[in-house]
């Protein structure tokens, strides 16, 4: 007896022990599953990006993507760590990155700003897992910190009536301002007396925003809805990236309540403030963010409560940003700021697994 538990003591004493963080859920999934899953959901706001844009977009993507991918393939080698690439997380910081930035990017630009996202914000902190900030958005204020002229130049879209054959041929198009730089350069020149107001001089004046002749309030909501406007690549049609957000969590690869509860307190909080709340959630990163970087496994909290408090947080900083800050989106903000309050909410919402509340005798 006693020779056959030294026995089984020495194979477990053999047997790797691994330690990680929480949470230890076992699924069939593996990273690159959900990375594949991820991709497949950008896909719609992709294509759309390249269809309204032309080549400029396109283009951006591709060097976003291409850079990222071989940054990390070339860090890892260089430091002599165990490759990563097959897991596609590197593809899906790329196309991120692209997706938030102007369709009219110079593209060293974007081939820096991917190099920063991917070696700095994520493998000097250890890689995938490790990550303190999302690091595509990550790469995002690094670009409009470094260059903040090219970050906030903005190309007017050409539409789904354009053939794609007479899309732009070049890297250069029409600039043209997007419905919310329009609305908050308005009211820093006093043109505009407040947000209410800017969204009827939206309609009024359109200034290149809209592809299609708007003629009210309902029309601007319409157009921004569908995406026929100016803005970051992926960040212009809500519908194609709810069709996202809808297949990531029929295939259960994201939670509900952070990109709930950041759509619902941008909508509160812009309400409060006096600032038109349906204007607040369908232009700029409001939606995008929500469903695809306050999902993020990593730089989001474990715990379904803090997944609340960081989507209220993100929304919350978002529409302050928005009103009282220069520059018109605060939705990367929002979520980058709240990144850092992750480690915080993790250890004081600590979730006990296995661990079951006694149940109240009552006399």
């Amino acid at each position: 007896m006693a020779e056959n538990e030294n026995q089984e003591v020495q194979a477990a004493q053999q047997k790797p022990l691994f330690l990680q963080s929480s949470p230890h859920i076992v699924r069939p999934e593996d990273t690159s599953k959900i990375m594949s899953c991820v991709v497949i959901a950008l896909l719609p706001v992709t294509v759309w990006g390249v269809v309204i844009f032309g080549i400029s977009a396109l283009a951006n993507i591709a060097v976003s993507i291409l850079f990222a991918f071989v940054g990390e393939a070339l860090f890892r080698r260089i430091s002599r760590q165990k490759s990563h690439v097959k897991d596609c997380s590197a593809v899906v910081t790329g196309l991120l990155l692209a997706l938030v930035i102007p369709p009219s990017t110079p593209l060293w630009m974007t081939a820096l700003s991917a190099l920063f996202a991917i070696i700095v914000a994520k493998e000097f902190f250890g890689g995938l897992g490790g990550n303190i900030f999302n690091p595509a958005l990550a790469g995002r204020a690094f670009m409009l910190m470094s260059f903040p002229a090219a970050s906030t130049t903005w190309l007017k879209p050409e539409g789904i009536h354009t053939p794609w054959y007479q899309l732009s041929s070049s890297l250069d198009g029409v600039t043209a301002a997007t419905p919310l730089g329009f609305i908050k350069e308005g009211i820093v020149s006093g043109k505009i007396a407040n947000w209410k107001e800017g969204v009827s001089a939206l309609w009024q004046n359109q200034n290149g925003t809209f592809t299609n002749a708007i003629s009210s309030n309902a029309d601007v909501y319409k157009e921004l809805f569908f995406g026929n406007r100016g803005g970051s690549i992926g960040e212009t049609s809500i519908l194609l990236i709810l069709v996202g957000g809808i297949f990531l969590l029929a295939k259960g690869i994201i939670d509900w309540r952070a990109p709930c509860a950041l759509i619902t307190t941008s909508f509160i909080a812009a309400c409060a403030l006096g600032m038109d709340p349906v204007f607040a959630i369908l232009s700029g990163g409001i939606v995008f963010g929500a469903v695809f970087m306050a999902t993020d496994y990593t730089t989001t909290p474990v715990t379904e409560t803090g997944k609340i408090i960081f989507g209220i947080g993100a929304g919350l900083l978002a529409v302050l940003i928005r009103k009282y800050g220069n520059y018109p989106e605060g939705a990367s903000y929002g979520i980058l700021i709240m990144n850092m309050a992750v480690p915080f909410l993790n250890r004081i919402l600590r979730k006990k697994y296995g661990f079951v509340v006694p149940k109240k005798v009552t006399k």
